[in-house]
């Protein structure tokens, strides 16, 4: 991890650096390789900052290799300090103390920043922001997150948009956001990544007229507020309909006896796919069924239930959900 810092600060004041690369989680597939230029990671870094009304010294607590970790390392640096590795602390109140004084920093996904809020929430709430991304925030986690004194942003963005471009459903500054066929969410702005290495053809589909096409369906409030429905092949057609994965998913995870939760369609002979809910607790599916029908048409209720010690995940915190699909 040191050595990930030094080569950032090392780029960062390089003369004429070459695009930095970054690896996708590959979640649903084959990672793909994304050329950020030092323009792009920059204009994140200082948008970011004007968002959140500071700037000041990260912990780092993800993978310095995902573009999250990237951010955070690329934040510190620009605002004069070194980050603090999480690892290399005996537990996250020890990193945090590490920090020392002035505003402090750190980026979490979802199941981070469960499990602090449950053993650990004091130092949580000495830091000036906690920006959680790499997956959906459930509305729950951030009202128990608030309940306890911890300010929360919101963000959604990916690699090819150099890490979290949208805050709380709000663009950044210099980020325009737009919606296209089927709700399929557009990016354009500074922090747009140059292209996929090594795959040209892939680039050209997905970059478009200063367009980064995501893989993601959304839809937008009148006053221009995002809300991210899940990834466009989220939606999962089970006997003839449209299931959002996401939402039968953020339901099962509302349940009192249900810890976690992941769900996904797979191949099936009589409904084309089933949809199968991936669960942390002991809850059989029939209750689980009639959890999700009581608010959603119950066409949505899962079709198989598979319990799980827990949501395997990728190293950068998202669910892996090849895994997933495997288990079923």
């Amino acid at each position: 991890m040191i050595s990930a810092v030094r080569d950032l600060d090392a780029w960062l004041a390089a003369a004429d650096p070459a695009p930095w690369v970054v690896e996708t989680s590959g979640s649903t597939g084959a990672p793909k390789r994304v050329l950020l230029s030092r323009a792009a990671v920059l204009s994140s870094v200082e948008a970011s900052a004007r968002r959140v009304g500071g700037s000041g010294r990260w912990l780092l607590a993800l993978p310095a290799s995902y573009v999250a970790g990237l951010q955070v390392v690329c934040r510190s640096l620009v605002a004069g300090h070194e980050p603090v590795v999480l690892d290399d602390h005996g537990s996250f109140a020890a990193a945090t103390a590490a920090l020392g004084d002035g505003p402090r920093f750190v980026s979490l996904v979802p199941t981070q920043l469960h499990r602090l809020l449950t053993t650990d929430a004091d130092p949580l709430r000495t830091f000036h922001t906690v920006l959680l991304g790499g997956g959906p925030a459930d509305p729950s986690l951030l009202a128990r997150a608030a309940a306890a004194g911890v300010r929360v942003v919101a963000t959604y963005g990916s690699a090819e948009t150099a890490g979290g471009c949208v805050y709380d459903g709000y663009a950044l500054d210099g980020v325009a956001v737009a919606l296209g066929s089927g709700g399929r969410i557009r990016i354009a702005g500074p922090t747009l990544f140059e292209g996929y290495d090594g795959d040209p053809a892939l680039t050209a589909d997905v970059l478009v007229d200063g367009w980064f096409l995501t893989s993601d369906a959304g839809r937008l409030d009148d006053d221009g507020r995002l809300h991210v429905l899940g990834r466009v092949d989220d939606v999962v057609v089970t006997g003839g309909v449209n299931v959002p994965a996401p939402a039968v998913a953020a339901r099962l995870r509302a349940h009192p006896d249900v810890e976690a939760a992941e769900v996904l369609g797979v191949p099936d002979a009589e409904w084309g796919n089933r949809l199968v809910a991936f669960v942390v607790g002991d809850v059989p599916l029939v209750d689980l069924r009639d959890w999700v029908a009581a608010v959603h048409p119950r066409s949505w209720a899962p079709r198989q239930a598979v319990a799980v010690d827990a949501i395997p995940l990728l190293p950068n915190g998202k669910p892996d959900r090849l895994s997933l699909r495997d288990l079923a």
